[in-house]
């Protein structure tokens, strides 16, 4: 169904009849806001409800006439606004990064002598070649 704007005139002359014809037409299935003017004596309801179901809800606290029934006004969407191109700006080059890494590999690096002072050479032979 399509959302309408309806817009009903009532006999209403104070807040306690005014709660009345707002809890009837707030039961009403696909109505989605009520408003009320009391200088007016009006009442609109937006949504997807049947105006002759809203004025016969009325109808038993009152007078109700239906004054329009019409598409409810959408928000007017405004286009975004143009973005205009962003100027490229220029960022300062990064200068490379040196990394420094040693003349020789981690694993050679090991200090072997420190086992072969403590281990008397003579008795063990570590040459395979010899």
């Amino acid at each position: 169904m399509e959302i309408k704007k309806i817009v009903l005139k009532l006999s209403i002359e104070d807040e306690k009849s005014k709660k009345r014809a707002l809890k009837a037409v707030a039961g009403v299935q696909g109505v989605e806001s009520v408003a009320v003017d009391m200088k007016e004596k009006k009442m609109t309801v937006i949504g997807e409800a049947d105006p002759v179901i809203v004025t016969s809800k009325l109808r038993k606290y009152g007078y109700a006439e239906v004054l329009s029934v019409g598409p409810a006004k959408e928000e007017k969407k405004e286009p975004p606004p143009k973005q205009e191109p962003k100027k490229e700006e220029k960022k300062p080059e990064p200068t490379p990064t040196i990394i420094y890494y040693p003349a020789y590999p981690a694993y050679l690096s090991c200090n072997y002598r420190a086992y072969e002072d403590t281990v008397d050479s003579d008795e063990y032979s570590f040459c395979t070649i010899c």
